[in-house]
């Protein structure tokens, strides 16, 4: 049996790799283009945990390829060291290291020695994460908790704005765990993402899109209220379906000035069933903080002339193909998915579940609220109205 050999990529084909990595594109696409198996592909981008490496430069104090030439002619001609080193304008220290490391003055080549400067010169820097283990146990904390590495940075921030020893990047958090070599934090943390792969994918890779049928009557997003719209005034909800195995659902429901969060459990996705739980968690709710709801083209909605009847309560619907139309939801349901995993049976869910992962949820802080937490801003809304 015939094996082929092992590509080595050139720096160009590598950087093609990671652009098209970034642009959302599969291993198998990236790997056609190099008439190549997708592994041939993943193990390149697996050494970096699926996120580019910051591009190499030369430091401006090391010998360049032309002063190594300089220097091995200089070794041709017969000239001492101090010679030339005060032709490169170098100290005679920096030429004589330069032969000691390379074999010495008979053994030196100029290409050899600056390809070894070059290898050599490979020394990632030791991890914040490393040396600031009080810091890594409380990032490891947190993201036990279900919380995002961004949410932990902004959290630090807000918590320590005076002490940069307390604070760390995201992305830091997120190399360090897809970097099993830092060694900061354990790779078993991962579990804990939003997205539990094992490599760091580019967030173009995937879209929802809908696929729903026509709903009659549906009355269209852009007739929504402007208050609704740039989330002015609170009572503004989004909601969805979040589906399990064994044909299992539950509501999520997410007010948009607040990202507040509330999880109703249904019986079934047929319209009915999902009106009639609408309608029951709709009546619990103060009428300031219930103003519409905006769902997406799902049929499970078809009765929603019957929940506006019930309640008062407007419904809009986002125009077909633009889930992104309800944000606040989608990425939500991204965030209950840590919860809630794909292939869960959520028939098995109580309601008293349901509260406690959405009280979770609205106790982690949001980039978007300035790191403050959901539960915070709806307390303040409530109190308003009261």
């Amino acid at each position: 049996m015939k094996y082929r050999k092992r590509i080595h990529y050139s720096d160009s084909q590598k950087s093609q790799m990671w652009e098209r990595w970034h642009r959302g594109e599969s291993l198998q696409q990236i790997a056609q283009l190099f008439d190549r198996n997708h592994s041939s592909i993943q193990r390149i981008l697996a050494e970096a945990g699926g996120i580019r490496p910051r591009q190499r430069y030369r430091s401006a104090r090391a010998l360049s390829l032309a002063e190594r030439e300089e220097i091995s002619r200089g070794i041709v001609c017969g000239r001492s060291i101090r010679t030339m080193a005060a032709s490169l304008g170098r100290a005679p220290s920096t030429v004589s290291r330069e032969l000691s490391r390379n074999g010495g003055a008979r053994s030196y080549r100029a290409s050899l020695a600056d390809q070894a400067a070059w290898s050599r010169a490979t020394r990632p820097k030791v991890c914040k994460l490393v040396l600031q283990r009080v810091l890594a146990c409380r990032v490891a904390a947190k993201l036990r908790r279900q919380w995002s590495p961004e949410q932990v940075a902004g959290w630090l921030r807000r918590s320590y704005p005076d002490d940069a020893s307390r604070q760390v990047s995201h992305e830091t958090i997120y190399r360090t765990l897809y970097i099993q070599s830092r060694g900061a934090l354990k790779k078993e943390l991962l579990a804990h993402l939003r997205r539990t792969r094992a490599m760091r994918r580019s967030r173009h890779h995937t879209q929802k899109t809908d696929n729903h049928g026509r709903i009659v009557g549906a009355v269209s997003i852009s007739e929504r209220p402007a208050t609704a719209e740039d989330r002015a005034v609170p009572g503004h909800w989004e909601g969805d379906l979040v589906f399990g195995s064994h044909n299992s659902q539950v509501a999520t429901l997410v007010e948009r000035q607040t990202r507040y969060v509330m999880l109703v459990k249904v019986g079934g996705k047929d319209t009915a069933t999902v009106v009639n739980a609408l309608i029951r968690h709709a009546r619990r709710l103060p009428k300031g903080l219930y103003r519409s709801l905006t769902w997406d083209r799902g049929k499970e909605l078809a009765a929603h002339r019957r929940f506006t009847l019930s309640t008062d309560i407007q419904v809009y619907f986002c125009d077909p193909h633009k889930p992104w139309q309800r944000g606040s939801n989608e990425n939500t349901n991204g965030l209950l998915r840590q919860y809630l995993p794909k292939g869960l049976d959520l028939s098995d869910m109580s309601q008293a579940k349901l509260n406690s992962i959405a009280r979770q949820l609205n106790e982690r802080p949001r980039k978007t609220l300035g790191y403050e937490t959901p539960a915070e801003r709806y307390r303040q809304c409530v109190a308003s109205i009261s």
